[in-house]
């Protein structure tokens, strides 16, 4: 089982997702404390809701302060909305959703809504998500699971959102699933460096 600590910037649908995974058995996890760099953001308020440690913190050092209070094995960046840098014994266990396919439509820039309006704006026919370990560089480190979905031509940025967005809710949980049943290195080691 792996543990886990869970970063976010919003509204913690993805916190939702993992706890209701959690409860009923399809995700080999468990939530050691949930902390965001957003003071007023609403996924905090539901990490309380559900009985997480909870913390408000906005810079790196104090983000790795507090997880060293707790045994961690993966860092979630669930909709984290901030470059986040590691401390050393935790560099290669930090796993990000992208709302592409990567390569496509990712780096500096590319988050969100953001994503999405450039997928409509090239006339994309299929979009997805990707999870992917993080690195110091944005959207770049090994891919562990992506997951396409079909887009029409009259999808809408809101539309394309909906779809990627119920796409990574299969994902994000499938790939932890898998880095507890093949580890961290085997990741790692699969790419080229």
């Amino acid at each position: 089982m792996l543990k886990i600590a869970v970063l976010l910037s919003g509204s913690g649908r993805t916190l939702d997702n993992f706890h209701e995974r959690i409860g009923n058995g399809t995700l080999d996890a468990e939530i050691q404390v949930v902390i965001s760099n957003v003071k007023d953001a609403l996924g905090l308020s539901k990490a309380e809701k559900y009985g997480y440690p909870a913390f408000y913190v906005a810079k790196n050092e104090a983000i790795n302060a507090i997880l060293k209070d707790y045994p961690i094995d993966i860092i979630c960046l669930a909709g984290f909305l901030k470059l986040y840098e590691p401390p050393p014994a935790l560099v290669r266990s930090v796993i990000n959703i992208h709302p592409s396919l990567i390569p496509a439509f990712c780096g500096d820039g590319f988050y969100g809504s953001r994503v999405h309006r450039a997928v409509k704006e090239r006339g994309c026919l299929v979009s997805g998500c990707t999870v992917h370990f993080a690195s110091e560089v944005y959207d770049e480190g090994p891919i562990i699971v992506q997951k396409s979905v079909d887009l029409d031509y009259d999808d809408t940025p809101e539309s394309i959102a909906a779809k990627v967005f119920a796409a990574e809710c299969e994902a994000f949980p499938e790939a932890l699933n898998r880095v507890n049943e093949k580890g961290i290195d085997f990741f790692w080691k699969r790419v080229q460096s």
